[in-house]
């Protein structure tokens, strides 16, 4: 009867949780909220134990999350407004060529959506791909798909982007191994879904570049090579954090292991990098100090709500927990022989078909696997291969319901059905991809 009643709990919460946000049209942070106060009720929980819950699972939740999504928003709004990210696309096809082009676009898109939001990202590179296809006559999307591909690859994959900062977060998983898994996965999952694709669904639908497209205004762009350095010593900071927190090298300097701890930690890695970015991007570029607080005030707005619905999945997380209810779905999956890494795939699959967002999506999935790895012994890798599963789910077919949707089908001059054919297929092969070849690592690991 016990375990009747908490099955009814999660099914009741989730479809509670859904009709708010695609009937109702409820914001997805108070939805998650009374999605996880209706399993809670459910589930047999009094009025105090469901409010502490609530204040357990979002605190838990933004003491690491709300730090690192704020620092990194901050350190893209910079990147952006100086112009790095042009300067970034610039330098690939210079050294690519024309010819290469397609292969510029998607280093580009994989490089940049690191530190800026996929459609900020997206709409200071389009110029580019209309000059481009201005310039060879082939079809735009050509060059757009493969700029997508990079682009929402890096964006579901790669920390400090939300997604998977917050996913990881939810799980446990260490963020440098999440960016090496994200890394490794991500490659050829952008190789088929951005090139392979984007070259075979280009000879099949001729699109021009609008006509009415204009330039962006002309500025002195950054230096490349400093752009790349700034963004990559973050990462390279967090990752090396991790492998030496792993053992692998088998380093046993205490002094050297707490220093490596501090500077490689993602709160004093993208500290350092705001710090850097403020200096070369943006004194030295005659950015007036009120101009950068502009910016990076302004930043903050949208990591706002990415902040709220993270703490939101972590109350819904919670909720199972304290619950029994994720201890439960566990056990049943165990019993059913069940691939955890298949039950992130399709959860996270599912809300993303259904509702749009896959930021949503993966907080909502992350929330319901938490649960199922109490009681695992899974290691640094195999956490962050389930984050990758995770992020690969929430971005599958992406349609009406998304905004990235209507982003590219405006921005590329596509009628819906072409935008079916090109992006919407585009993120079901990335999705497929990603998780073949993370279920590969998985497997190895």
């Amino acid at each position: 009867m016990i375990e009747a009643n908490l099955i009814l709990a999660v099914v009741l919460g989730i479809t509670v949780l859904l009709l708010l946000i695609l009937k109702l049209k409820i914001n997805a942070f108070i939805a998650l909220l009374i999605g996880s106060i209706t399993v809670g009720l459910i589930a047999g929980l009094d009025a105090q134990q469901i409010i502490k819950t609530i204040q357990d699972g979002m605190g838990n939740t933004l003491g690491f999350v709300a730090t690192v999504v704020g620092l990194g928003a901050m350190f893209g709004a910079i990147l952006e407004n100086s112009g790095g990210a042009r300067a970034i696309a610039n330098y690939m096809i210079d050294k690519f060529g024309i010819k290469n082009s397609p292969t510029a676009m998607l280093i580009s898109g994989f490089l940049i959506a690191i530190p800026v939001f996929l459609d900020v990202a997206f709409i200071i590179l389009v110029p580019m791909i209309y000059a481009l296809q201005r310039k060879t006559g082939k079809s735009l999307l050509l060059y757009a798909i493969p700029l997508l591909a990079g682009l929402a690859i890096t964006h579901a994959f790669i920390p400090p982007t939300p997604g998977p900062i917050a996913v990881a977060d939810i799980i446990g998983a260490e963020l440098g191994w999440v960016i090496l898994v994200g890394f490794i996965v991500g490659i050829p999952t952008a190789l088929i879904s951005g090139l392979i694709f984007g070259k075979y669904i280009s000879k099949k639908m001729h699109i021009p570049a609008p006509n009415e497209a204009n330039a962006n205004e002309e500025i002195i762009l950054p230096n490349v090579g400093l752009t790349i350095l700034v963004i990559a010593i973050p990462i390279i900071l967090i990752i090396l954090k991790a492998i030496a927190e792993s053992g692998i090298l088998r380093i046993e300097n205490k002094l050297f292991l707490n220093s490596i701890s501090l500077i490689g930690h993602p709160f004093s890695a993208l500290i350092l990098a705001n710090f850097l970015a403020w200096y070369f991007f943006g004194i030295k570029r005659g950015f007036t100090k009120e101009k950068l607080f502009q910016i990076t005030s302004k930043s903050l707005a949208p990591a706002g709500t990415i902040i709220l619905l993270t703490g939101a999945g972590g109350v819904f997380k919670q909720t199972l927990t304290n619950t029994g209810a994720g201890e439960l779905l566990a056990t049943s999956l165990g019993d059913l022989g069940f691939p955890i890494l298949a039950f992130a795939f399709i959860s996270a699959s599912v809300v993303r078909i259904v509702q749009g967002s896959a930021t949503v999506a993966m907080i909502t999935a992350a929330g319901l696997v938490s649960p199922l790895l109490i009681n695992t012994t899974l290691s640094p890798i195999e956490l962050a291969c389930v984050v990758i599963a995770i992020a690969s789910g929430a971005s599958i077919f992406s349609h009406v319901n998304d905004s990235g949707f209507w982003l590219v089908n405006q921005y590329l001059g596509i009628t819906e059905k072409q935008t079916f054919k090109s992006w919407t297929m585009m993120t079901t092969i990335l999705a497929v991809t990603g998780m073949a070849a993370v279920s590969l690592l998985y497997m190895i690991v």
